[in-house]
């Protein structure tokens, strides 16, 4: 404990990494520390997620979500070419089967223009065919700017490069962060393993956010709820259905971009992923449990008012994470050759909302400065695609609110 780090950072996903990296780059003398809990970096949101370079053209014009995805895109994408990262900027196509979507459709195309989306386009059936021979649709949006990134290899590298600027900073795995004491002139972090002293913390807790801010000392209403998404791979003789990236228009009532189709970086097809409600923050698995997680969610009452809110689409959402027919089923309004052979079980993940006490899941991201922390309280998609905007985001915070020196 005689040594003090200049900031510490709380999470190893890739929002955590990202901030590390551009306070590292933008200050090469700091001595930092991140703390990850797991035994690897991005083990929850960034590394189980569908791995999809996000456009931009869903969100709010204006909003930070808005914003920083655009800018993030364009630097994750530089980044990854600086840096090698397996990534293939090949498109997408997002898909109407019915009239009643080209209202939504409509919109978020002109998001996408007020956002600065570039090369989107309107486009007919006939096109959609020659992009994605055999997904059906009556119409469309082609978004060239969408690709497909490794995102877990886009953390390994930002953290190789801090530990390059600066030996001194450090990267330790498998510890846990169990409270935060407040003192004058610095912040003892208190860890399963050791204690740390801090000029200053920033916390990027995904799941466990709104925990990590609670201890420390933040006043929270909002609650993180999370929810599993499960995902079917193609089989390799049905792999020729999908070219790239196909997109359902996203139901404007319901607060997820619903089940869509993604060539990952190694060659396999994605389908998914659904929705459902986890009793378990941090479980993968349909029958994942936790006492506390459960608790935690059932006695909130936004949790509640969401359920109401969603009643039919949560119905819908959970009887296919239990029906492989029921999934094929909404699979096969946008590829309607698709069997049930070709279908295998694939991956889940888990995603963190701070949910409003109202019950509203689409809030903006959320970053928050108290005492001498920074907290990341809300990072849902596109998080990972705008990782860099938002580390110099956090990095301006911290420019404004801690002393840096030079």
């Amino acid at each position: 404990m005689d040594q003090i780090f200049d900031i510490t950072i709380v999470g190893g996903g890739i929002v955590g990494v990202a901030s590390a990296y551009k306070l590292q780059t933008a200050y090469p003398h700091l001595k930092i520390i991140l703390i990850e809990k797991e035994p690897h970096l991005a083990d929850h949101q960034t590394g189980n997620n569908s791995g999809v370079i996000h456009s931009g053209m869903y969100y709010k014009p204006g909003s930070l979500k808005a914003k920083n995805c655009v800018n993030g895109r364009r630097e994750l994408v530089a980044f990854a070419k600086k840096y090698n990262i397996p990534h293939d900027v090949c498109g997408k196509v997002v898909v109407a089967t019915d009239k009643s979507e080209f209202p939504f459709m409509e919109k978020i195309f002109n998001n996408g223009i007020l956002n600065g989306v570039e090369g989107i386009e309107k486009i007919d059936a006939q096109r959609i065919k020659e992009i994605e021979p055999s997904a059906h649709g009556i119409a469309g949006i082609w978004v060239p700017c969408t690709g497909i990134i490794d995102y877990r290899a886009v953390t390994e590298k930002m953290a190789e490069l801090v530990k390059n600027m600066q030996p001194k900073s450090e990267i330790h795995l498998g510890e846990e962060v169990k409270a935060f004491e407040n003192e004058t002139q610095h912040v003892t972090i208190i860890t399963n393993k050791n204690k740390y002293q801090s000029k200053y913390v920033i916390v990027c807790g995904g799941l466990q956010a709104d925990r990590l801010a609670k201890k420390a000392g933040v006043q929270l209403k909002e609650k993180v709820v999370g929810f599993r998404g499960d995902y079917y791979e193609l089989t390799d003789a049905a792999k020729y259905k999908v070219k790239n990236l196909i997109y359902p228009v996203p139901n404007p009532d319901f607060p997820f971009l619903g089940v869509h189709f993604t060539r990952m970086t190694n060659g396999d097809i994605e389908c998914g992923p659904n929705a459902v409600f986890t009793f378990k923050r941090e479980g993968y698995g349909k029958t994942d449990f936790s006492l506390r997680d459960t608790l935690d969610a059932l006695s909130y009452g936004g949790t509640w008012k969401l359920f109401f809110k969603n009643m039919k689409f949560g119905i819908d959402e959970y009887r296919r994470a239990f029906s492989k027919r029921l999934f094929l089923r909404t699979l096969q309004r946008i590829i309607p050759s698709l069997t049930m052979e070709d279908l295998k079980p694939g991956r889940s993940g888990v995603r963190a909302l701070l949910l409003s006490t109202d019950g509203d899941t689409r809030d903006d991201f959320k970053i928050e400065y108290k005492d001498r922390s920074i907290h990341v309280l809300n990072a849902p998609s596109p998080a990972a695609t705008a990782c860099l905007a938002i580390g110099e985001q956090i990095k301006e915070m911290a420019e404004k609110h801690f002393d840096l020196g030079k």
